[in-house]
């Protein structure tokens, strides 16, 4: 029987402490253990009142996340999507693209900035983000800046 896998999002002050510890949990397997990048993941952005997480959720263990935070730029507010990750064993099952596309839902028309690392450049390309910069080493990791609308 094919196990269900349940899109969820909540604003961070609705975040239980199990789930936010789940979320970080991922977060650190994919980008700390499996990536070897040692960088600040606890950045004081999670918990911020306009912050927004989506996770997939299979059978309450989390599977896949990303990050929405809201930035204001000469006044007006846009929105950054980051800390996206799946989990080894559920890559390929096309839930990158399912949280992508629930952020973007999320926030309309409005101008989304995020640091693609570079070989995820063309994923991004497919949902309406272009280089915005050039490419850049973050944490001994290769990003471009990109952007949509």
């Amino acid at each position: 029987m094919m196990s269900t896998v349940v899109l969820k999002r909540s604003w961070a002050q609705d975040l239980d402490t199990a789930t936010l510890y789940q979320l970080l949990h991922l977060r650190v397997q994919v980008f700390v253990v499996e990536q070897k990048c040692a960088y600040p993941e606890l950045d004081g952005l999670d918990l911020l009142q306009e912050t927004r997480h989506f996770w997939l959720d299979d059978e309450g263990e989390i599977i896949a996340t990303l990050r929405l935070l809201e930035e204001h730029h000469d006044g007006v507010k846009s929105f950054r999507i980051g800390r996206l990750c799946t989990a080894v064993p559920a890559r390929g099952h096309g839930y990158t693209t399912r949280l992508l596309q629930a952020a973007l839902a999320e926030v309309g028309s409005a101008t989304v900035r995020l640091n693609a690392q570079s070989y995820l450049v063309d994923l991004y390309s497919k949902h309406g983000f272009q280089a915005d910069g050039a490419e850049f080493v973050e944490d001994g990791i290769s990003h471009v800046p990109m952007r949509k609308g």
